[in-house]
């Protein structure tokens, strides 16, 4: 006799979990977003600004920033039952560098935080995501004093591919952030869909 279906089994899904990474330049909000977004306590890798450090970090803007990323942030959110995103905040700072392609590999997409009184620090970013062909997203941090872009003015200045979303974003709110994933989340399956549509036609 044939054991009997389980209705359990229909019940249970697969949960999906997803890496997301969180880019931008030195002090734009990338460690205050991973701890805004996660479920969990965050994994920091912080030191402090030391003077043997001023000579190659540009604290101009940040001069009241006093800790630095030495390697990565790391969160968790769940989006729904069924999927949860995984989020590593990149170094800010060019002497480590090395590392974003380690925490690029399987990437599903990065946000790219800007900061609009120093958007000239977020062109690294962008231009490493466009030359790897990894969707991503440019979340424009509001920070108080500073003037207000609409995003396509945003998306002219950085020259960005049609079609790259920029967001108005608070990195400290946490459904503000939250806004940010899912486009991101929607925008990259729509990439990745048509690359593989283009791949077998």
């Amino acid at each position: 006799m044939a054991p009997e279906h389980s209705d359990a089994t229909d019940a249970d899904t697969t949960a999906l979990a997803l890496k997301i990474l969180i880019a931008g330049g030195f002090g734009v909000g990338k460690t205050t977003l991973v701890g805004a977004l996660s479920e969990i306590r965050p994994l920091r890798t912080e030191e402090a600004l030391s003077e043997a450090g001023r000579s190659v970090d540009d604290t101009a803007g940040v001069e009241r920033k006093t800790v630095t990323t030495v390697a990565m942030d790391f969160g968790r959110i769940t989006i729904r039952p069924d999927l949860s995103l995984y989020l590593f905040g990149t170094p800010g700072q060019d002497r480590f560098w090395f590392l974003w392609d380690e925490l690029a590999h399987g990437a599903l997409g990065a946000v790219v935080l800007a900061d609009t009184r120093r958007l000239q620090d977020c062109f690294p970013a962008v231009d490493y995501f466009e030359h790897r062909s990894i969707p991503f997203v440019v979340a424009v941090n509001r920070f108080a004093g500073a003037r207000t872009y609409a995003p396509h003015e945003v998306s002219r200045a950085l020259d960005l591919d049609r079609g790259t979303p920029v967001l108005l974003c608070d990195a400290r709110d946490r459904e503000s952030g939250k806004d940010v994933l899912i486009r991101l989340v929607e925008y990259a399956g729509r990439m990745h869909t048509a690359r593989l549509l283009e791949s077998v036609s």
